[in-house]
């Protein structure tokens, strides 16, 4: 059962419509009690930085996250500005993030795009794996993902990068840590291979 996390920052609505036609057991909640409950999670976000740390932060959910991912070893799938979360800090605010990999969310370097209009990265993208495969098995790799934003995680471990996108120059699109995943594109607007992505995250032991 994946616990869907609501706390006002998040296009849920589209990943619920996803998970309802795959039949992927879920739920959508903003309470505590209720989300240890699930066996996995996903962290939605859109928006800047701060104010959703501080929505994450306010909703009473991030004790209970700490507890259900660090301590219990739950898989959470953090999506666009939920993956940032999962890192220390952003160079787009000032508040901490959950630190659950370790890391900092950086605005993509403008002087490198030649192609106007520079930012956001915006549209389709063909992403490269690293030996770190579990989330995209099944995909087709060519046809890529879906992306809006101008800032990436960069993990300090290398090792914690599952895959890469280049946009004016090779940057973090996908983290991996354990049991903690982060996509930088958006798997509800990305077809089929959006699809796949999430049911692999389902159906992981």
């Amino acid at each position: 059962m994946i616990g869907i996390i609501e706390y006002g920052s998040g296009n849920v609505f589209a990943i619920m419509n996803i998970l309802k036609q795959r039949k992927i057991a879920h739920f959508l909640s903003g309470d505590p009690k209720k989300l240890a409950k699930a066996d996995r999670y996903i962290l939605p976000g859109v928006g800047a930085f701060d104010p959703t740390m501080e929505n994450l932060t306010s909703s009473g959910i991030v004790d209970c996250l700490n507890e259900q991912v660090l301590e219990k070893r739950k898989k959470v799938l953090g999506i666009c500005v939920g993956m940032h979360l999962l890192a220390e800090g952003s160079d787009e605010g000032e508040r901490p993030g959950l630190g659950w990999i370790k890391g900092r969310v950086h605005q993509i370097d403008e002087r490198r795009l030649n192609t106007p209009p520079h930012l956001p990265h915006m549209g389709w993208n063909d992403i490269q794996l690293t030996d770190k495969r579990s989330l995209f098995f099944g995909v087709d790799i060519d046809h890529g993902y879906y992306f809006l934003h101008s800032y990436y995680f960069d993990p300090t471990n290398k090792e914690h990068i599952a895959a890469r996108v280049n946009y004016g120059s090779s940057m973090p699109c996908a983290v991996e840590r354990d049991n903690i995943f982060g996509v930088q594109f958006h798997p509800e607007k990305s077809h089929s291979n959006g699809v796949r992505l999430l049911q692999n995250f389902a159906e992981m032991l």
